[in-house]
């Protein structure tokens, strides 16, 4: 079985509770949505063919047991519920970062899922599967990548009527870089006291906002 690889690095997590840590990331070529602040279009155009035991013999070259696979879209690719397996039986930590518009229903248990909810500045706040929030558990995690306040009230309403029993800590505000103040996000959140946290990209405040394989 073969999967299409956009690229394979090993960096710190930027984004979700894991944040600062080292991780491996798996970047899966092609996604089905176009969103507007999209900062990954290559994974679009830039792909080679890779066997699952390529991945796994290139994942097990870094020294770190967190991997996270990401695209584009990983869900749009038939073998990667395969990837997720093989690493999990490797002992790995596994996250998978999908954009919600594909069911995550079959996605092992073991796999912490971090869904994003599209928001309408992405001009696809019209893809996500509502049905995906029953098949989340309490170990995963949603985003809203926000770049105004129609975004935040996109977020907000949503939020505070179907996320109530997923733990805030679990629930991420994540400002597009350059399109809008954390700050402004910050003070509705406070003013709101929503149930849910300010996530800043790290990896595009270390680093070159436009900087590859970090």
């Amino acid at each position: 079985m073969q999967l299409n690889i956009c690229e394979i690095f090993y960096s710190l997590q930027g984004e979700s509770s894991f944040t600062g840590l080292p991780c491996i990331f798996i970047r899966l070529s092609g996604c089905n949505l176009a969103c507007s602040w999209c900062d990954t279009e290559y994974a679009n155009t830039e792909s080679h063919p890779m066997t699952i035991d390529q991945i796994l013999k290139k994942t097990l070259s870094y020294n770190c047991n967190l991997v996270e696979i990401t695209g584009g879209e990983p869900l749009l690719q038939d073998g990667t519920p395969v990837l997720i397996s093989a690493l999990l039986d490797k002992n790995y930590q596994v996250l998978l970062e999908t954009n919600g518009s594909k069911s995550i229903k079959n996605i092992s248990l073991d796999c912490i899922k971090i869904m994003d909810i599209k928001c309408p500045s992405s001009n696809e706040s019209d893809s996500f599967l509502p049905e995906n929030i029953n098949f989340l558990t309490q170990q995963d995690e949603i985003k809203f990548v926000i770049s105004s306040r129609k975004d935040y009230e996109f977020a907000k309403a949503i939020i505070d009527t179907k996320l109530r029993k997923i733990s805030p800590k679990k629930i991420h505000l994540s400002p597009v870089f350059g399109q809008i103040s954390p700050d402004a996000i910050a003070g509705w959140m406070i003013d709101d006291n929503l149930h849910a946290r300010l996530s800043l990209q790290q990896h595009k405040i270390i680093w070159d906002p436009d900087k590859r394989g970090v």
